[in-house]
């Protein structure tokens, strides 16, 4: 289950950032998932929620998914989204997005 180290690392990621930016509370860590990655974002969502329960850092915080669909590319020029088989030549083709876990904004709150 690579879900719960997927998690985790969303999590102390976020605890990493909110704390060098001296953070009262985390309210939102958004992640883009791409679709190829083969995770379940609501087992990841499931997981980071457990993780985050007994940190007061973490009270409120949500953490929100959104999936990134393949994008490849053939060397006959063909780009897309066909992960398999080029549908102009027959190649495999490049997978150039799809892959990754990235968090693209973590949402924090000082206390003046």
């Amino acid at each position: 289950m690579h879900e719960y180290s997927i998690a985790y690392d969303l999590y102390a990621t976020a605890r990493r950032a909110a704390l060098e930016n001296k953070a009262d509370r985390v309210t939102k860590v958004s992640v883009e998932m791409g679709k190829l990655a083969m995770v379940n974002p609501e087992q990841v969502v499931f997981l980071f929620d457990n993780i985050k329960e007994d940190d007061p850092l973490f009270v409120s915080a949500v953490l929100e998914c959104r999936e990134i669909p393949a994008e490849t590319a053939c060397t006959c020029g063909y780009r897309g989204d066909e992960i398999y088989v080029c549908p102009q030549c027959g190649a495999l083709p490049d997978v150039l997005k799809g892959r990754e876990i990235v968090v693209t904004n973590i949402e924090i709150e000082v206390d003046d």
